[in-house]
């Protein structure tokens, strides 16, 4: 753990307490904003490295702070939502956000998550023989960790790199939902198939994809995923 700068997103005092007196135990910098204008304004002037974000805000909601910020980060979003709002959670992944934790909740769980949104954002995993994917227009560079479609760079989320990545350096092969899951998210993250799901429908989004034929994430139904070999 390296100190970085978490945004808070929340009008309610006592998640706010919650949230960041756990945080600043465990030795990250915390922000708190209570508005979306607030929050806007602390990610233009603060930079954070992550940020928390609910849904329910008193002037534009957490849909549309989360959507403004894509426009113009990448930076890793967890989403607060409300419990059986199953709805919220698909609406807000699709929209960009990593990860969601659903009120009320632990702080050991939002402590969890936390650190494995971070935990993906850190690690640079380079294969030890493969230096690149290519098939068709799509490029993926693992050493720049940069990823090209039709010689234009596709902007990917640190959690939406991997993903490619980790469909990539397994080209050829199935990759089931779990070990996606697992290799991605983390251990804990196994079962989570609807997190796995939006976050493709959103990566095929970003390469361009025709749902109907998708030429470069193939769903094998019931199992998991594939990318052809390169060509």
């Amino acid at each position: 753990m390296a100190g970085e700068c978490i945004l808070v997103v929340d009008d309610e005092a006592r998640y706010v307490r919650l949230v960041r007196f756990n945080l600043e135990a465990a030795g990250y910098r915390v922000v708190c904003a209570a508005t979306g204008q607030e929050a806007l304004a602390a990610l233009a002037h603060r930079a954070p490295d992550l940020v928390v974000l609910d849904i329910m805000l008193p002037d534009i909601d957490g849909f549309e702070v989360c959507q403004r910020i894509r426009e113009v980060s990448t930076v890793p979003i967890i989403m607060l939502t409300a419990k059986g709002a199953d709805e919220d959670k698909v609406k807000g992944l699709r929209l960009g956000a990593d990860d969601y934790v659903t009120k009320p909740f632990s702080a050991q769980e939002l402590m969890a998550r936390v650190d494995a949104v971070l935990r993906r954002m850190r690690l640079a995993d380079v294969p030890e023989k493969q230096t690149s994917y290519t098939r068709g227009e799509l490029r993926v560079d693992f050493l720049a960790r940069r990823v090209t479609l039709r010689e234009r760079e596709v902007r990917l989320s640190p959690t939406e790199y991997r993903l490619l990545q980790c469909l990539a350096v397994n080209a050829g092969r199935v990759v089931t939902q779990d070990d996606l899951l697992e290799k991605v998210w983390g251990p804990g993250y196994r079962g989570e198939h609807e997190l796995l799901r939006v976050s493709i429908w959103r990566l095929r989004q970003k390469l361009g994809e025709d749902v109907n034929k998708p030429r470069y994430i193939v769903t094998v139904p019931g199992v998991g995923y594939l990318m052809d070999k390169e060509a």
